[in-house]
């Protein structure tokens, strides 16, 4: 039972997010692989959530939660070309933290996630916060297995649609 209950935290702890119309968007874009947008920051905040746990590293699991869910709240797909728009790489993490603030109150532990989840390639914009580099780390894993074709297992993405109230 316990480890159940430590398991769901991660919908209890956020689930406003989960049911914003904006954030389900990402639902509609292709991030890796055949991954939609939302199953990866899903997986990236689930994933930071246990490693966390049990790695028994003290954070800030809701700013953890709120960060890694939207630190690719970019809202479009990037793998069609659009003429004047920099390297995805590069720009969707000032894209995803502008849209975030648009429409949300962060913390500075959630912009430092947004801004530099993709240090080292942003070098400017290094993880400042245990918080941040958990998300950057967890980022890169769920990227890379995601591009060689893992798709989630049902129960981590049947827990996702039920938390948003099976949309």
């Amino acid at each position: 039972m316990v480890r159940r209950h430590r398991n769901n935290s991660l919908l209890r702890l956020d689930n406003e997010l989960l049911n914003e119309p904006l954030v389900l968007e990402m639902a509609n874009y292709c991030q890796h692989g055949r991954t939609s947008t939302l199953e990866h920051v899903y997986a990236v905040a689930h994933c930071s959530l246990r490693v966390s746990r049990f790695l028994r590293i003290r954070l800030d699991e809701n700013s953890l939660i709120r960060g890694a869910l939207l630190h690719d709240f970019y809202l479009y797909d990037w793998h069609i070309p659009v003429k004047g728009r920099k390297l995805h790489g590069f720009s969707h993490p000032d894209t995803a933290l502008r849209n975030a603030k648009e429409h949300f109150r962060l913390n500075e532990i959630e912009i430092n996630i947004i801004s530099s989840h993709m240090w080292p390639l942003t070098l400017r914009r290094c993880p400042r916060y245990r918080e941040s580099l958990i998300v950057c780390l967890i980022d890169k894993y769920c990227s890379f297995i995601e591009t060689l074709g893992h798709k989630y297992n049902s129960a981590l993405l049947s827990a996702l649609r039920s938390e948003m109230g099976g949309k």
